[in-house]
């Protein structure tokens, strides 16, 4: 049977283009299988100190600008400034309850001595009723978290009570995929020690997130098909 060159030309072009199409569709699939990432530490993580004041002309010992003062440690107080924040969180929580309920009644009629007046209607006549109600009920739950580190931390602002905002982000490659932590939280400058050091349990409003990204973080992420039919199926 002879086919026309055309033909087969116009039927090469088809199969090409159903070939692009579904790589297309593979690739947009792909792409929808991995979830947006909620951030819990939104907003920049680090920031330039401030640019000092032009020098007065007031004497040479006691300057007028000069903000730290001359029997105190250098302790970290303005913006730009960083602070090593000790990550050790540690939170446990158990929660157990139970209850139990049970109630029995019963009711008998058997009368021995009849009127004969009642006699045809009573002779033989029973009664037996019983019943009972049980209930038992037990719940319980556990929950435990550690994390364990540390991370730097920049002064974002300071607060009008003189609290200081932190934030700060820590970055570490490995191998094809990136692992990142990040910080926010406000420091009463009165707990951080000489070395410039707080632990997170004393940071108020603390915010830290931990996640990764790359081959490993995607096998761990459900299909998008399967996300579709988990969302539809009525069990």
């Amino acid at each position: 049977m002879y086919t026309h060159p055309t033909s087969l030309i116009t039927r090469r072009c088809r199969s090409r283009v159903v070939l692009c199409l579904a790589a297309l569709c593979v690739l947009t699939a792909s792409g929808c299988a991995q979830l947006p990432h909620h951030r819990i530490v939104k907003g920049p993580t680090t920031t330039p100190p401030l640019p000092p004041p032009p020098p007065p002309a007031n004497g040479s010992l006691f300057e007028a600008a000069y903000t730290r003062p001359l029997f105190e440690d250098r302790r970290p107080r303005a913006v730009g400034d960083i602070i090593t924040v000790v990550l050790n969180e540690q939170v446990s929580a158990t929660k157990s309850s139970a209850a139990n309920a049970s109630r029995n009644g019963g009711i008998t009629f058997k009368p021995k001595v009849i009127p004969k007046v009642l006699g045809s209607y009573l002779g033989g006549q029973s009664a037996d009723i019983s019943g009972s109600n049980t209930f038992s009920g037990k719940g319980g739950a556990n929950a435990s978290n550690t994390f364990t580190g540390k991370i730097t931390v920049t002064v974002m602002s300071v607060l009008p009570n003189g609290n200081l905002a932190v934030a700060g982000e820590k970055q570490i490659g490995i191998n094809q995929g990136t692992e990142y932590i990040l910080f926010s939280g406000k420091v009463n400058p009165q707990m951080i020690s000489a070395d410039s050091t707080i632990t997170s349990s004393q940071v108020a409003d603390a915010r830290l997130e931990y996640y990764g990204d790359g081959y490993i973080d995607e096998a761990q992420h459900m299909g998008w098909l399967q996300r579709v039919l988990l969302n539809l199926s009525p069990f």
